[in-house]
C-alpha cells in the first residue's frame, strides 16, 4: 500500500468474501441484513448491531477486502468519504456478484462510517435489489461516478442518521447527502441527528434502527 497526500493507493482486492453470520438462514427467515463495517475494523465489529435486526432477519456482515493496517477497507480514497471511482467500483463488482450467491430473500443495506459510503455504492449502482438501506454516521460516494440522476432511489426506504457532534466526517459532504437524499434522490427517507453524539452508535441510535426494520421486514 502506498500514500500520496490522503489518497490511498496501490491497494489490492481480496477476491474472497469474508462473511460473519449472526445465525444461520432457515425456512423462517424472512430476509437479510448486510452490515458493512467502518474503514479500518472487520465484520466482527459490526456484532453489536446484532440486536437491531428484527427477530426473523439474520445479520451477515462483510469484510471488507482491501488490508488496511489492523483492519479493512472498502475502497481507496483521495480523502475521507470520497472514495476513488475505480476502487468502489471494483468492490461494487466483487459485492454483487457475492449477493447473487447468498440465499433468495429481500436485502436490506446497512452501513458505519466507510461502510455507509459502501452501501451508498451498491445502493446508487442498483436501487432495485434492496428493500431499504440504513446509513450510519458516513455519507453517499457523491463523486465516485455512480448514477446520483433525480428519482435514482424512488421509493426506496433510506435510514440516515449521525450524530450532530460528529467531526470525522466532513460536514459538507453530511450536507451534500442530505440534500440529495432529501431533495433529489426520490427516496423514502428518515432521517435523525442525535445532539451530543459523536462519530458512534449510541443506543437511543440503535433502537431507532432496529424500530425501523422491524417495520419494514414485517411489510415485506
Amino acid at each position: 500500500m502506498s500514500y500520496e497526500g490522503n489518497i490511498v493507493t496501490g491497494n489490492q482486492l481480496d477476491r474472497t468474501i469474508h462473511a460473519h453470520w449472526s445465525r444461520p438462514v432457515t425456512a423462517d427467515t424472512t430476509a437479510l441484513v448486510i452490515a458493512l463495517h467502518g474503514r479500518g475494523a472487520n465484520e466482527l465489529s459490526m456484532d453489536g448491531l446484532t440486536s437491531v435486526v428484527p427477530p426473523s432477519a439474520a445479520m451477515v456482515a462483510a469484510r471488507a477486502p482491501i488490508s488496511e493496517g489492523d483492519g479493512y477497507a472498502w475502497f481507496a480514497n483521495r480523502g475521507i468519504g470520497r472514495p476513488l471511482p475505480e476502487s468502489i467500483a471494483d468492490t461494487i463488482s466483487l459485492m454483487t456478484a457475492w449477493l447473487d450467491e447468498l440465499p433468495d430473500l429481500p436485502l436490506y443495506l446497512l452501513g458505519f462510517s466507510g461502510g455507509t459510503a459502501m452501501a451508498g455504492g451498491l445502493l446508487l449502482a442498483e436501487p432495485s435489489r434492496y428493500q431499504g438501506a440504513v446509513l450510519l454516521s458516513g455519507t453517499l460516494p457523491l463523486d465516485a461516478s455512480l448514477p446520483t440522476v433525480p428519482g435514482r432511489l424512488t421509493g426506496v426506504p433510506v435510514f440516515f442518521a449521525r450524530g450532530a457532534e460528529d467531526r470525522v466526517i466532513p460536514g459538507e459532504l453530511f450536507a451534500r447527502s442530505h440534500d440529495y437524499l432529501a431533495e433529489e434522490s426520490g427516496a423514502a427517507l428518515t432521517e435523525r441527528i442525535y445532539p451530543g453524539l459523536g462519530h458512534s452508535i449510541s443506543p437511543r441510535m440503535g433502537s431507532d434502527v432496529g424500530a425501523w426494520l422491524e417495520g419494514l421486514v414485517r411489510r415485506h
